[in-house]
């Protein structure tokens, strides 16, 4: 090699270092560990956390990231607590995942204050993309207008016109009844009243006798996890379904209908926006996932933790920094990309749209192994799929 050459070898050299970029991030995953949210979210959103930054090949980009967990216990003080001491304390960069609404409005406030970023995939509150949006968090994976749009919708349209709902009482549960009972009606049905019930709960039988007696043709299970599981079950005892009431879940999780069993959720119509068997690289990522995680299938909430890590990490390699406006503006100019929702977008409001779809739980006879729960009614396309992006009232919308 002559000197000319070995110089301009030199200056490329050069020029590739002075390109690439070294950022630390400690990324916080903050979840319910122990309680009734701990299947659908808990230890399955590490896994897929670490799984996004392990496929994003970030440490051979000069990006290091170093995840910690802790457990909210559902309790939005406890949330904000955590919030405050990773942000303050122990350096964190940004919160992922978040279920419980009112656990992840307080995370909001927090990382809004602290100028952080809040990737939440495990809430359902439009409130993140409506009046309490902030700059630095993005919503994930599904929201109450989205379930109400998908469930709601289909149930009317299939004659069942009046409602009676059986509601968590805190921010979850009434946003969820409020969307669903504007579907119901703008569908041309009629909500004949509700009930409201302790968070978490045990006992339901009072709750669906005052839901029985309404003589309404769906009870609306406007709550999650652990309540609707218990919900369903203590339906069946008192021969609810098979009087002719249908059981509307507005928010169920595949992990739910493990818990259940086909014998008894066969028939539930429900809307995800995620199912293991969906594609081939639904069926890939989800293998591999349940080989870190004892055989157990992926959530929702852990595809959604899985793809807004991977959108933040481009985010970051394409910023060169961490900062929180570089990085959510490059988040929200360009469009997502992964295995587990395909393609996607940032809205300005926050909201992480793509495609949602329709679901009923199989029948014992019609499943051919285990997991193998769902056949797929209908697709909802992403630009219908979730709230309009002028009817959020999100102050960072112009």
């Amino acid at each position: 090699m002559n000197i000319k050459s070995a110089t301009l070898g030199s200056l490329a050299a050069m020029l590739m270092a002075s390109s690439a970029i070294a950022v630390d991030i400690k990324l916080g995953v903050l979840n319910d560990r122990s309680g009734i949210y701990a299947d659908l979210s808990g230890e399955g959103s590490v896994v897929a956390a670490r799984m996004a930054i392990e496929d994003f090949e970030a440490a051979t980009k000069g990006i290091n990231v170093e995840v910690i967990s802790a457990d909210h216990q559902n309790k939005p003080d406890v949330a904000s607590t955590i919030a405050r001491q990773w942000y303050d304390e122990e350096g964190v960069d940004l919160i992922v995942d978040v279920p419980t609404s009112s656990a992840a409005l307080a995370v909001n406030e927090i990382t809004r204050e602290k100028g952080k970023i809040f990737l939440n995939s495990g809430a359902a509150s439009t409130d993140l993309t409506g009046a309490q949006c902030a700059p630095g968090t993005g919503h994930w994976t599904y929201d109450t207008y989205a379930l109400a749009n998908g469930t709601g919708k289909a149930m009317v349209e299939s004659g069942n016109k009046n409602w009676y709902f059986l509601t968590a009482d805190y921010a979850f549960g009434h946003s969820l009844e409020e969307n669903t009972t504007k579907v119901v009606e703008a569908a041309g049905g009629t909500v004949m009243g509700s009930v409201r019930h302790p968070f978490p709960g045990t006992d339901f039988s009072s709750f669906l006798l005052q839901a029985q007696a309404s003589g309404a043709d769906v009870i609306g299970l406007a709550n999650a996890g652990g309540d609707t599981v218990n919900s369903i079950k203590q339906a069946a005892e008192f021969g609810i379904t098979q009087a002719g009431q249908a059981l509307a879940g507005l928010l169920i999780f595949i992990t739910d209908v493990h818990a259940l069993g086909l014998e008894t959720a066969q028939g539930l119509v429900l809307t995800e926006a995620f199912y293991w068997d969906l594609n081939d690289d639904t069926r890939a990522w989800s293998e591999r996932f349940s080989t870190e995680m004892g055989g157990s299938k992926p959530t929702m909430v852990h595809a959604g933790v899985y793809s807004a890590v991977t959108h933040y990490l481009k985010g970051v390699e394409a910023a060169g920094s961490k900062e929180t406006e570089v990085v959510m503006d490059w988040m929200k100019s360009n469009p997502s990309q992964d295995p587990v929702f395909g393609a996607g977008e940032l809205r300005a409001d926050g909201r992480h749209i793509h495609d949602m779809y329709l679901f009923q739980v199989k029948s014992p006879a019609e499943s051919t192994g285990a997991w193998d729960y769902y056949k797929l009614l209908a697709t909802i396309p992403a630009a219908t799929a979730f709230r309009p992006l002028e009817d959020g009232g999100c102050a960072l919308v112009e």
